[in-house]
């Protein structure tokens, strides 16, 4: 299944926080395209390579790249860098005009994953960027062949591992999501039982007390 393979966000050629589940030299080729961009000309383009493609947005110094399978549709993969450009600038503001190299790598790679996830699996995404009217003018966005940007015969050499793929990941985050759902349901049932035995006991007590003893006599239970 088309989906998207690496996402990384960066200063200039200056990487602050990137993800990708499979393996190959496209970080190498990732990082040659970075040399070519001006980060603080606003510009979007795609970079196309075989069987693969490389969107980036630049902004305000900064730059949002992904890699994707070249079917996958740009019309997603720019929402999707619409969005992590948006909680990029939302956590941490000016920060990453003055962080170190992937100085925010170990909070924000995890929420790349996320929503690299959700962007190459759920169908509702596609729905989402129908009507956003600023990713509709990705029709507009200029594409290029990778070439220009890399060495003659330099080979880019993905290796897709199956047993980490987008499925996969989805499927695990769906059943982890209902075992943990089950364990939270059963330690609140814990919690509800150890409750009403307690409110139970003091509710005993204070009626012992009332009636002058543990045995609730002499004054609640009558002699026969």
């Amino acid at each position: 299944m088309d989906s998207l393979i690496y996402t990384l966000v960066s200063r200039g050629t200056v990487i602050l926080a990137e993800y990708t589940n499979v393996s190959g030299n496209f970080t190498t080729v990732a990082n040659r395209i970075l040399t070519k961009i001006d980060p603080n000309e606003e510009s979007k383009l795609t970079f196309v390579y075989e069987s693969y493609a490389f969107h980036y947005i630049s902004s305000d110094g900064l730059i949002f790249m992904t890699m994707a399978d070249q079917n996958f549709k740009r019309r997603i993969a720019f929402a999707f860098l619409e969005d992590i450009k948006q909680r990029f600038l939302n956590s941490y503001g000016e920060r990453g005009k003055t962080a170190l190299s992937y100085g925010m790598n170990s909070d924000f790679s995890p929420l790349l994953k996320q929503r690299m996830i959700y962007y190459s699996t759920n169908k509702n995404a596609d729905k989402l960027t129908k009507v956003q009217s600023e990713v509709d003018k990705v029709k507009d966005v200029m594409v290029q062949n990778i070439e220009k940007v890399i060495d003659r015969g330099e080979k880019l050499d993905i290796l897709v591992d199956k047993a980490e793929n987008f499925n996969e990941q989805a499927f695990q985050f769906k059943r982890s999501s209902k075992k943990l759902k089950w364990r939270m349901f059963y330690k609140n049932l814990k919690l509800m039982i150890i409750l009403s035995i307690v409110l139970l006991l003091i509710l005993y007590f204070i009626i012992a007390g009332i009636c002058g003893g543990v045995n609730l006599k002499p004054r609640c239970i009558k002699k026969k």
